[in-house]
């Protein structure tokens, strides 16, 4: 039962930093969405930081988890590309409000020592993707003419953000989406010859 009460707490909380933002959301605001009063929040955890962390550290452990699986794959550059993007959809998929909290707040957080590990994430994050990038280019799959920082910000935050956006279907699940987006970020917008 304790467990299903610190989900709950959580649950709540994520939602109300996603859409109201970390600073702005009290700990009133999260006992009043769980159903506590806000002292016995403080049973569960000991301060708004902690759930954050819990809420971010997860959804970040995740993700590096994926991308480690996708670079360790023995593949083209394009199809570890397409596996990047996969995963990252999985992610922000299972992880929304969390995706949202990251997006929104990270410069917020990152003004407090407890959540620096999010530079080095941050970091993980970007390496995964210029590592796949730059093979890319080496093999001559992928322009060599546009610098892969710049395209691994605008592919990585364009699939983040789509959770603003996007809501899985029958008729357009997310493989669809990743494999929309894959063809978008390489061939482009251009009817091929």
């Amino acid at each position: 039962m304790l467990k299903d009460r610190r989900e709950t707490i959580l649950d709540s909380a994520a939602a109300l930093f996603a859409s109201k933002g970390v600073a702005a959301t009290t700990v009133r605001q999260i006992a009043d969405e769980a159903g506590l009063l806000s002292g016995s929040l403080y049973h569960h955890f000991d301060s708004k930081e902690t759930m954050v962390d819990e809420i971010i550290s997860s959804y970040l452990t995740d993700l590096q988890a994926r991308y480690k699986t996708v670079l360790a794959r023995k593949a083209g550059a394009r199809e570890r590309l397409h596996d990047l993007i996969m995963a990252s959809l999985e992610v922000v998929e299972e992880h929304p409000h969390a995706t949202e909290i990251y997006q929104n707040d990270v410069n917020y957080l990152l003004q407090f020592e407890r959540f620096s590990y999010l530079r080095n994430a941050g970091r993980a994050v970007q390496d995964a993707w210029l590592r796949v990038i730059e093979a890319g280019i080496a093999e001559g799959a992928f322009r060599a003419d546009i610098d892969p920082k710049i395209l691994y910000r605008l592919m990585r935050n364009s699939l983040w953000l789509s959770v603003r956006w996007f809501k899985p279907s029958r008729a357009y699940p997310i493989t669809k989406l990743a494999e929309d987006c894959t063809s978008l970020f390489l061939d482009g917008l251009a009817v091929r010859d």
